[in-house]
């Protein structure tokens, strides 16, 4: 028996901060951007069960690709610049299910 997921995607966004001078996500407006992303799902009537969830997160260990966010259940990975990329993820990818390709961690980048 397969059952369905609560949300149709759960967005994560690394928000982790360094304190010993390596770069973090934090450094380059992850927390704008997680705020950007909450605020469009909802604008969008995407939120809540059956929908998109947007959380923030911890190191998620892709730092050399940061800023990241990543959304499941497809374990897509990307890193953004500014507020366009993640509207633009918000209406291809979590809208209408299309990943934004410009926009992907390559597969090899890590820490």
């Amino acid at each position: 028996m397969t059952q369905a997921s609560y949300y149709k995607h759960h967005i994560f966004f690394c928000l982790n901060q360094r304190d010993n001078g390596q770069a973090s996500c934090a450094e380059h407006g992850a927390q704008e951007a997680f705020e950007h992303c909450k605020a469009q799902v909802k604008a969008a009537g995407l939120s809540g069960p059956g929908g998109v969830r947007v959380n923030k997160a911890g190191c998620l260990d892709r730092c050399a690709g940061g800023p990241v966010a990543v959304v499941y259940p497809e374990a897509v990975w990307y890193s953004f610049v500014d507020k366009a990329d993640i509207s633009e993820i918000v209406e291809s990818h979590l809208k209408n299910g299309k990943p934004v390709e410009r926009l992907l961690v390559p597969a090899d980048v890590g820490r």
